[in-house]
């Protein structure tokens, strides 16, 4: 008999035991090391669903327990610093003793910053960098990290590219803020899209007025994140990695798939959007060199407007570039968790379709292509479903 039950339970024990994690790339696939176990669990007070995610009233929450709990941060400022280099050395030295995960880059245009940690060394950083008067007016965008660390590892150094380009782009005139696109409030934001009458260029009613002025939404970001979610009316890049954008510069050569193309580059107003806004004002200098006079840009991005206006006009979850991958609009939401009748309706508004065989997907997450050659980022509605399609092989 006592020999039955030892059986049981080292069968029962070996049940019990984490499966191996799967191999991925690298860059998009990772285990979160959290500091410590808690917090792999939502913390007190979080309500977990399907499509969103509810924070209980900060004054709800105890100090200690609000301090200990992570969030993501970003920010970025395009200023100019002589020593970039020293910079990198001060900014290492403040972060000695904190728990900081993440990506922080500095150069002689300023710096871009995305990272993760307990709120209260997450937070300590931010206002650090914002006590330095170049510094004081950026905006400052939090989001919660409810399984902890949201990047394997601290990365802060020099990078001739405060965003992916090849070979850097110190070249474009970023520090000067008339050569990039006028910045709109999410108010400002919502009320464009309010008021265009149509975003076909190339119908004729596609001018909210009789001036011949016209509207276009401009989707800044990468064809998977596209996927995801993004703005009633914007065009599908046909990118996916920033540093191979095109749009506007196809010049004469006709491309169904620049949305810029053909455009009046002096009647036409282009509201330009990405995940927090950087890569809108790297890339509108691009624009603004070409000829494009009109140009508009999300002010903070995606985020900053689902914090302030909540989902209008907005499809989807956001993708966003680190251990999460999809948050829905409720992550980033100021106003109280919405009723049942207004998460149904979101939930309808927008479904996904597996890149393999075209059925809804329930998830709005990505998964990497296990063959590294591809490495493609595409939604599926099994991580087992294999991809046959023609030219590609099967992945």
């Amino acid at each position: 008999m006592a020999s039955a039950v030892h059986h049981i339970c080292h069968r029962l024990l070996a049940l019990l035991r984490p499966l191996p994690a799967p191999a991925g790339h690298p860059r998009l696939s990772f285990s979160p090391r959290p500091a410590r176990l808690r917090s792999f669990f939502p913390a007190p007070g979080c309500r977990l669903g399907t499509h969103a995610v509810a924070l209980a009233e900060p004054d709800m929450v105890p100090p200690e327990e609000e301090d200990a709990r992570f969030v993501v941060v970003t920010f970025y400022k395009f200023v100019p610093l002589e020593d970039p280099r020293a910079e990198v050395a001060s900014h290492l030295h403040f972060l000695q003793g904190r728990d900081i995960h993440g990506r922080i880059y500095l150069n002689e245009q300023g710096i871009n910053a995305q990272y993760s940690g307990p709120r209260k060394d997450a937070v300590a950083y931010a206002d650090w960098v914002k006590k330095d008067h170049r510094f004081c007016d950026m905006l400052v965008q939090t989001s919660p990290a409810l399984t902890g660390h949201a990047f394997p590892r601290l990365k802060l150094r020099y990078k001739p590219s405060l965003v992916q380009f090849e070979g850097g782009r110190l070249d474009l005139p970023l520090l000067d803020p008339k050569m990039r696109a006028t910045p709109l409030t999410p108010s400002e934001w919502k009320e464009r899209l309010e008021a265009r009458a149509c975003l076909d260029v190339s119908s004729s009613e596609a001018s909210g007025d009789t001036s011949g002025r016209r509207l276009l939404l401009l989707d800044v970001r990468n064809d998977y994140e596209w996927d995801v979610g993004h703005f009633e009316g914007a065009q599908r890049p046909n990118v996916d990695c920033f540093r191979s954008t095109s749009f506007g510069l196809s010049g004469e050569v006709e491309d169904p798939s620049d949305p810029l193309n053909g455009v009046d580059r002096e009647k036409t107003d282009i509201l330009m959007y990405c995940t927090g806004g950087i890569r809108c004002d790297v890339y509108s200098t691009i624009l603004r060199k070409k000829g494009f006079r009109n140009l508009y840009t999300l002010e903070g991005g995606v985020s900053n407007y689902l914090k302030a206006e909540g989902p209008a006009g907005w499809v989807g979850n956001l993708f966003v570039f680190d251990g999460r991958l999809s948050l829905p609009p409720a992550t980033f939401r100021q106003r109280p968790w919405p009723s049942e009748d207004e998460a149904a309706v979101e939930k309808e508004r927008w479904v996904g379709r597996c890149y393999a065989c075209g059925s809804e997907v329930v998830e709005l997450r990505h998964r990497n292509c296990a063959n590294i050659d591809c490495n493609r980022l595409y939604l599926c509605v099994s991580p087992f479903h294999s991809i046959r399609r023609a030219g590609e092989g099967t992945s």
